[in-house]
């Protein structure tokens, strides 16, 4: 071997040392998972439940918000006038369950003895007079016809004391319980109509769900809003996860719960505690955009790892890097890991 193959070997050997000192050579520890992926959030689509113009848009793009804050208001002129009206409604049925329950008044328990007892009384002048016409037509004294008029006389006055009898009789049991059941069912079906105008009305504000950031404002005041149609797009800044992939023989060194941490580009150095929160059940072709070291054409995982941010740094689509701890004694606590935490 002359002097240049002697020169080429120092120079291969020299070369692979380089190689292998090279930043995008370096090894991580075997105890550490890497993974590489996205910052995901969850956005909301918001929008009234209820029909009508917006009256007004208390918010705009990039403000950030609390949950329970009101965001829009609708004109409720046309719902106002219906809670109103659905409540005229339940008091005016109200007052009739009211008086059919109390029963009949005294004072109209009085009046219809008191018929009775004209009824009576005309009865029996109908009935003396009709014995005195009979008795003349008897004699020839007087017109078989008068006898039979004063007759006919007599027998509408029994009549017209039955029906007053029957009248007393009426108003001293009172209403049917039939009558007041029906009373009771059309108050409590007005009450639900009330409850459902009050519902609407209550509708016409709307409300931020959770926290988060209002990324678009579609609608303006004077639109016409519908459950149909979106008012803001709410970006929810908790929780805020990695949307990472893990080939199939790493899937045994990971579970849910391990903790990892997290670095961005945007942010060199720091690091992000975060935790393996979810993989999933089903295999997938690596995203496109997702940059590995392996073959793009590797089935994997996908691995949802909840990571703390604090100070809102961390932004929708942001390249990320986890480094799960394999060896770490670290775990989060059950109750800081989301029960549903779902697919988007």
């Amino acid at each position: 071997m002359g002097f240049l193959g002697v020169l080429l070997i120092f120079a291969l050997a020299g070369m692979q040392v380089v190689w292998r000192n090279w930043p995008w050579s370096v090894r991580e520890p075997v105890d550490v998972l890497v993974l590489y992926g996205n910052v995901d959030i969850r956005d909301v689509e918001l929008a009234f439940n209820n029909s009508d113009r917006i009256a007004r848009m208390l918010v705009k793009e990039g403000d950030r918000i609390s949950a329970g804050q009101l965001l829009a208001v609708l004109d409720t002129r046309r719902l106002q006038a219906a809670v109103a009206r659905a409540g005229a409604q339940v008091d005016a049925q109200n007052q009739a369950l009211t008086r059919l329950v109390n029963g009949t008044r005294p004072e109209d328990i009085r009046k219809a003895g008191a018929d009775v007892e004209m009824a009576k009384a005309e009865l029996e002048n109908a009935r003396r007079t009709s014995a005195r016409r009979q008795s003349l037509a008897d004699k020839n004294a007087g017109s078989k016809q008068d006898a039979d008029d004063a007759q006919a006389a007599a027998a509408t006055a029994e009549a017209r004391l039955a029906a007053a009898q029957a009248i007393l009789d009426l108003a001293i049991a009172g209403p049917r319980r039939e009558d007041i059941e029906e009373a009771r069912a059309t108050l409590a079906a007005l009450q639900a109509q009330l409850e459902a105008a009050r519902i609407e009305l209550a509708d016409a504000d709307l409300f931020a769900p959770a926290p988060g950031v209002i990324q678009e404002r579609l609608l303006e005041p004077g639109d016409m809003a519908s459950p149909q149609k979106p008012v803001f797009t709410l970006a929810l800044t908790d929780p805020v996860w990695i949307r990472a992939y893990a080939a199939e023989p790493d899937l045994g060194k990971i579970r849910p719960g391990m903790a990892a941490e997290v670095e961005t580009d945007s942010f060199p150095g720091k690091r992000y505690p975060a935790w393996v929160g979810f993989i999933s059940p089903t295999a997938e072709f690596t995203p496109k955009s997702v940059e590995v070291r392996q073959l793009r054409t590797r089935l994997v995982y996908q691995v949802r790892v909840f990571v703390q941010n604090p100070a809102d740094e961390l932004r929708l689509g942001m390249p990320a890097t986890v480094r799960v701890l394999l060896n770490s004694s670290r775990s989060n606590p059950p109750e800081a890991v989301p029960k549903d935490p779902g697919l988007r």
